[in-house]
């Protein structure tokens, strides 16, 4: 089962994939926020239905206790409004620390800080699709 990663950000979403197996996860994309959810989220139903997503897996950002703070709540929220555009199943996973591990992957890449801002949304999306594959026993 294909399935796409989505890190929620206020300015930007990260996007990656699957492959095929559910085995391994790349980054995709960085789709830049319009101001309007509804156009977000039309723009990663089009990612959904190009890459043949059965599933998207939307990152969860849990406080570092565990707990649901204010962003994983309203991340439940734009979740739930992207399942109705989808056509898909929406799945949420626990996100911390992927943009912590991402930007170091990045700077360990000797990538530099601007370049690290284009990339790290997708990078960080990928990790959590990543560690969800990886939970699942690389059945997606």
């Amino acid at each position: 089962m294909r399935a796409l990663g989505i890190d929620l950000g206020s300015k930007r979403i990260g996007i990656a994939v699957s492959d095929r197996s559910g085995t391994i996860a790349s980054p995709l994309t960085v789709l830049q926020r319009t101001g309007s959810p509804r156009r977000d989220h039309e723009a990663i139903r089009t990612l959904a239905e190009e890459e043949e997503a059965e599933l998207l897996v939307v990152g969860l950002p849990l406080n570092m206790n565990g707990s649901s703070g204010s962003q994983a709540q309203a991340a439940e929220k734009e979740a739930q409004a992207l399942a109705t555009v989808v056509g898909v199943p929406v799945i949420m996973f626990d996100e911390r620390r992927t943009t912590v591990t991402a930007d170091r992957a990045l700077m360990e890449a000797n990538i530099g800080a601007r370049e690290r801002r284009k990339y790290v949304d997708k990078v960080a999306a990928a990790v959590m699709l990543q560690t969800w594959l990886d939970s699942r026993g690389g059945r997606a």
